[in-house]
């Protein structure tokens, strides 16, 4: 009976699983064919954007309350205007991304990070531009990598291999007698992922696909490795969120610099065409 109950279990899980597989976008050369790699989505792109816009309107108010929310200057305006030339090149990887409402928070506080909410809420604290003293291409290479983020949808995957997890704990239970399975992957307020690390492959993904973005931009994508000097060099001393979850500098220069040669005729091209 026992072994009954885990071939089932195992069969519905693996069934949804392969239900839920999918790549976000499409085209693109960053990765070798921008076809990308499968990806487990479980979880509807309309829960996590309302969790997302959720968390993303409570921080902004947060911020506001304690006088930290930037919404103009010439530092929100180097920010946006860098994330203005990005946005219609998002067209290449998923055609529906184009029409997203983009929109960028600047947060008046010394850490050093930047992130984003599924459907395109990017957030930039000003000790990432002031420690780091970036430039507009350094700056293009930040934003980059976080549009990817949104692009490959990340928080949904990850909330998605959470469920999968939750899913067959659930079923197992259901098939016993406990019930609440269908509850259980319903409710996914544990696992919200806009706390939770990406993975390294996530990161590293988000790079390639960031390297790009920015290229098609006329940004020099050069700027992505001496971004990531200038994170090494400041290493953990400074609030250096981006270095907590992220592949190891070295490396992600190393991977960088591989890649550049594959989007420098993007750049040239961008720059050609002013």
């Amino acid at each position: 009976m026992g072994m009954a109950i885990f071939r089932s279990v195992a069969a519905a899980v693996a069934a949804c699983v392969v239900a839920g597989c999918a790549s976000t976008t499409s085209g693109g050369v960053a990765d070798g064919g921008g076809q990308g790699r499968s990806q487990l989505l479980l979880v509807s792109s309309e829960q996590v954007m309302q969790r997302s816009l959720q968390y993303y309107e409570q921080q902004n108010r947060e911020a506001r309350a304690k006088g930290e929310l930037v919404a103009s200057g010439p530092e929100w305006s180097r920010v946006h205007a860098v994330m203005q030339r990005l946005v219609p090149q998002v067209g290449v990887f998923r055609a529906d991304a184009a029409r997203w409402p983009w929109q960028l928070v600047l947060l008046d506080e010394d850490t050093v990070n930047a992130h984003v909410m599924a459907g395109g809420k990017i957030t930039f604290y000003t000790g990432l531009l002031r420690k780091l003293k970036l430039s507009d291409d350094e700056i293009a290479a930040v934003m980059g990598h976080e549009m990817a983020h949104a692009l490959r949808e990340h928080t949904r995957e990850k909330m998605s291999q959470g469920a999968a997890g939750d899913l067959a704990l659930s079923i197992g239970g259901a098939l016993l007698g406990v019930g609440q399975g269908a509850m259980q992957v319903a409710s996914l307020g544990k696992q919200l992922a806009l706390d939770l690390p990406f993975s390294r492959g996530m990161e590293s993904e988000a790079d390639l696909y960031g390297l790009e973005l920015a290229a098609r931009a006329g940004y020099d994508p050069r700027a992505a490795v001496t971004l990531w000097q200038k994170m090494a060099q400041l290493g953990g001393s400074g609030g250096a969120g981006f270095l907590s979850t992220h592949p190891a500098p070295a490396d992600r220069m190393a991977a960088l610099e591989a890649a550049i040669p594959r989007v420098m005729p993007l750049y040239e091209a961008a720059r050609r065409k002013g």
